[in-house]
């Protein structure tokens, strides 16, 4: 059991590290007139037009993002659960 929970602790703290990774990592793509950079966490960090950024188009979509999410974790709620780990699903 005291394995288990040391395994557990290692998990969370290697899961954390690739968290923060992912935060720091800026993905960038140019379209016209237009940039967009999201991190690796898939949030909106800049939307700029002509080098201008453009907050409430920010804001906007990391609320879009957020709730296509929402949805995703929902629809994928039944199908973890018959998977039978313990804290997903049902």
């Amino acid at each position: 059991m005291l394995d288990q929970m040391k395994e557990m602790m290692a998990l969370q703290k290697k899961a954390k590290a690739i968290q923060d990774k992912l935060g720091n990592t800026h993905i960038e793509a140019d379209e016209g007139e237009y940039t967009v950079i999201i991190n690796g966490k898939q949030e909106c960090i800049d939307v700029k037009h002509n080098g201008q950024s453009l907050p409430a188009i920010v804001k906007a979509m990391n609320k879009a993002l957020k709730k296509s999410q929402e949805i995703a974790a929902h629809e994928m709620k039944d199908v973890m659960g018959n998977l039978g780990i313990p804290g997903l699903g049902k």
